[in-house]
């Protein structure tokens, strides 16, 4: 229940609100209190514009940190540079100093008499700036505005240009527009495939500014590496020369991440890691959520490691405990009466919507006025919907967003207390991250790490060492992988003809991939290069996502009245806007009433007491095998593989879930198409002779490896780059092409992402924190801290969690 005091309360009182929480039920497991540090501060460089640097000093910015000077000066003598530091470190200004005296000094130079009478035309300098997400795109905006008016520079001309902009307003940004303020996709699907109509701003470009680069990771960072080389490609055609700016949040090795963007040697990148802004003190909360209700007092929460040995069939039983979601809501309640500004960052929209409303329900029974104060934020909402949003937020008239990490990158909300993040985040990059949200500008913050569900939440709040003594993830992605890579060059040779001089730009040691798509019927091969076969009905930019999906969005309309309420995401539309679905928006609920050429049409129903999940099922052809170890244990032969795989997938029903418990109260069969995703996996083998000598007999190997599965894709992000929802699985306990039990985890994108490699890489490690993580969870069959997953599209059966860990420690036992 939360407190009534609405009194705005320091970053001392929530630490101690969070201990006096916390200590009733062990739930605060650990406290990391991080020291404040000062900064350190440099002269503005001689270079920079008077006015320019006048417009900071308004707004409170007396001089730049030493960070911000060392990133503006690489920037301003033409070099690629990466700014890599903490979250409000004030990367911006690194990037837009040299970016703004350079517009400057190009107006007064198109200006000046002496260009007048030599009748020269001199380029006026453009900057185009690439943000992850609209709404890092929009506060950068207002952060330009703001400081274009204390410089009092309104002939600098600045602009967004995205897929909610209006047509009228890109033709102005076409023709006028000194900055433009855009994202990846717009350049794929709209900027490059029309070129010649951006002429003005690609020969003027003197800085391309990609903002949160950390965040192209995977195959998003394989794509949008291939559209920069596009970008590039073109900006020379038309005789510019420009510099990338990149600014990332504290990773591993940002020079190399940086050059792979750019498509240049790391030692041509300059990267800035010396991070010389103040940083108030930081405390973060590991949270563990309480037992459910009925469990807490019959059980005392004492469980038996089964690693210690001669305990392993009579382990104790602690019962589930509260969902990751209904703790963050119980928190954000709290932490809003009293006087907190506060975010909660969740993996789901669907999480995002939940969490809202359960903090305003909650916040109605204390004050009502407060209660409005609270909204949801993640994609898929209207363009007007999340600019209100953002402006209100920013305004101060919310108090509490409960948002996915489209809020993680880069938005600067001053003035927030705390922040609550429901579930490990995937990486400690983005840990840092959504924690730096509260207490920016050098103010003190609290940030709570609540663990969900998932078996590598659990390990890490009860390990605080694998989170706080352990360095940051590097960006991983791999622009070569061939998947990604074809339809990137078909779209570069549609807006200008390939030569062989362009293929060590997109890394390319022949011209056998080229020569492929001839083959295919996409590119046509001419003397002077490759030309994209414009006799084909679609655009070659349209072949390709680049946010990895292969469907369109499907968009949710409301039936009696016709409205768009939002959109879904066409990969996952069967599973969460099928007929009968339940669709939350805003704190209003909705029935899917049917689902047809890429439209969701629903109603609104105001009574409904129960929600839905859909099942489905999958199968894994291996195509080849890249790899392969053989592990021997005794007698036993363990195999190990690596290679391509080819996933099929089917939504065949949903479950009606009542509230508040979530029982399932009915069952329903769906007809949704068969989904193909060639990807690559890691698999595993073994007899079942030698499962059965481990004592896992025939009726109980099915579930041993489900559960085994299970727990390893949970556990895989300790090691890769990536979360559970990026990868998949499947075990089985004869496969037909192995004839034998095997479980396979594979990559979740076209093509693969490096994230099973990994896995196969570090098999060992891998398993051996697998079973950690099971044998510390002190439930008797298996729970969702350990073996059962939030994304099985089986219903989490057949399930067996003393199989799994028999088999764990036969395959740790082979050499």
């Amino acid at each position: 229940m939360p407190h009534t005091c609405t009194v705005p309360t320091t970053a001392l009182d929530l630490v101690e609100l969070l201990r006096t929480a916390g200590a009733r039920d062990g739930r605060l497991v650990h406290l990391e209190q991080i020291p404040a540090r000062p900064g350190v501060t440099a002269d503005w460089p001689a270079w920079a514009d008077v006015d320019v640097v006048a417009g900071y000093r308004r707004l409170g910015v007396a001089a730049p940190w030493t960070h911000q000077v060392a990133a503006a000066e690489a920037a301003w003598q033409g070099r690629h540079t990466v700014i890599a530091t903490g979250t409000g470190s004030g990367k911006s200004l690194a990037a837009w100093l040299p970016v703004l005296s350079a517009v400057r000094e190009g107006a007064a130079q198109a200006a000046s008499p002496a260009a007048g009478r030599i009748g020269a035309y001199t380029r006026r300098p453009t900057t185009l700036y690439l943000s992850p997400t609209k709404a890092l795109a929009a506060d950068q905006l207002v952060g330009l505005q703001k400081l274009l008016g204390a410089a009092g520079l309104r002939g600098v001309r600045v602009s967004t240009c995205d897929g909610d902009t209006p047509l009228s307003e890109r033709d102005w940004a076409r023709d006028h527009a000194d900055v433009v303020l855009s994202n990846p996709d717009f350049l794929h699907f709209s900027l490059l495939p029309n070129h010649r109509r951006w002429q003005r701003l690609l020969r003027g470009l003197r800085y391309v500014v990609v903002d949160e680069c950390h965040a192209y990771r995977g195959v998003l960072g394989a794509h949008v590496a291939l559209v920069l080389r596009r970008l590039l490609r073109l900006a020379e055609y038309y005789g510019a020369a420009p510099t990338v700016v990149c600014a990332s949040a504290t990773t591993a090795e940002p020079a190399l991440t940086a050059s792979r963007l750019v498509g240049v040697p790391a030692e041509d990148v300059v990267a800035v890691t010396e991070d010389a802004a103040p940083a108030g003190r930081r405390s973060i909360a590991l949270w563990q959520p309480a037992l459910s209700q009925g469990w807490a007092a019959a059980w005392p929460g004492q469980g038996v490691d089964l690693l210690a040995g001669g305990a392993e069939d009579e382990p104790l039983e602690e019962g589930p405990r509260r969902s990751a979601t209904a703790e963050a809501a119980d928190l954000l309640a709290d932490l809003v009466s009293a006087g907190a500004r506060s975010l909660v960052f969740v993996r789901s929209r669907y999480g995002a919507e939940v969490i809202a409303e359960q903090t305003r329900r909650h916040l109605r029974e204390v004050d009502p006025a407060l209660a409005a104060r609270v909204a949801a934020y993640r994609g898929g909402y209207l363009p007007e919907e999340r600019r209100a949003l953002e402006r209100a937020l920013r305004d101060g008239e919310l108090l509490a967003l409960a948002t996915t990490n489209a809020l993680e990158l880069g938005v600067d909300v001053a003035g927030l207390d705390a922040v609550v993040i429901a579930g490990w985040p995937g990486t400690r990059v983005s840990l840092w991250q959504q924690a730096g949200r509260a207490g920016r500008a050098g103010a003190d913050g609290v940030a709570v790490l609540v663990a969900s569900e998932d078996p590598l939440d659990g390990f890490l709040v009860h390990h605080p060492e694998a989170i706080f003594g352990a360095g940051v993830e590097a960006t991983t992605f791999d622009p070569a992988n061939p998947y990604v890579l074809a339809p990137h060059l078909c779209a570069a040779a549609s807006e200008l003809p390939l030569t062989g001089e362009d293929l060590p730009r997109f890394g390319l040691p022949d011209a056998s991939l080229p020569d492929a798509l001839v083959a295919d019927g996409l590119l046509r091969r001419r003397p002077t290069g490759w030309f994209w076969n414009f006799a084909l009905p679609q655009r070659a930019q349209d072949l390709t996502d680049l946010r990895g999906g292969q469907d369109r969005p499907v968009q949710v309309v409301e039936l009696g009245t016709g409205s768009v309420l939002g959109t879904v995401d066409g990969a996952r539309a069967d599973a969460t806007v099928h007929p009968g679905a339940v669709y939350l928006h805003q704190g209003r609920t909705f029935v899917v009433d049917a689902l047809e050429d890429e439209v969701a049409l629903v109603h609104e129903d105001t009574e409904l007491a129960h929600r839905t999940k859909a099942r489905s099922t999958s199968s894994v052809r291996i195509l080849t095998t890249r790899e392969r170890q053989l592990w021997r244990a005794g007698g036993t032969e363990i195999a190990w593989s690596f290679g391509d795989v080819e996933v099929t997938s089917q939504v065949t029903g949903y479950d009606k879930r009542r509230l508040p418990g979530m029982d399932i109260v009915g069952s329903y069969p769906l007809e949704m198409p068969e989904r193909v995703l060639p990807t690559t996996s890691v698999w595993w083998t073994l007899s079942a002779e030698a499962c059965e000598a481990a004592g896992v007999g025939k009726d109980a190997l099915p579930g041993a490896l489900h559960a085994a599965e299970h727990a390893s894709i949970g556990l895989l992000p300790l090691l890769a780059t990536c979360d559970r929802w990026d990868i998949g699985g499947l075990s089985t306990a004869v496969h037909p092409q192995t004839g034998q039990p095997t479980v396979f985890v594979h990559d979740g994108y076209p093509g693969g992402a490096g994230f099973a490699e990994r896995g196969f890489r570090a098999a060992r490690q891998w398993l051996r924190a697998t079973l950690d993580a099971i044998t510390s969870c002190s439930c008797q069959d298996g729970c969702p801290s350990c073996v059962q997953s939030p994304k099985c599209g089986n219903g989490n059966a057949p399930l067996d969690k003393r199989g799994a860990v028999r088999l764990l420690r036969l395959l740790l036992s082979a050499r």
